[in-house]
């Protein structure tokens, strides 16, 4: 998946668990996970809800790679 994040890292510096991420973003503590995992990708709205939570940029914690192997 091209869409990479490091939303671990900041909730990490936060002191806060996924399920208190969760709860401050408006989502479940699966969301959470799931995005941590690179398994969903959040919309634009809950990325920069997220961003903000953390006190960063959106790209200090999302970014997106092409993947080489696509052809457009």
């Amino acid at each position: 998946m091209p869409l990479h994040n490091r939303l671990k890292e900041h909730r990490a510096r936060l002191g806060v668990n996924q399920q208190q991420m969760g709860a401050m973003a408006g989502v479940s503590r699966q969301t959470i996970s799931q995005i941590e995992r690179g398994d969903y990708s959040p919309s634009v709205t809950l990325a920069l809800r997220l961003a903000k939570l953390c006190g960063v940029a959106v790209e200090d914690i999302f970014s997106y790679e092409e993947d080489p192997d696509e052809t457009t």
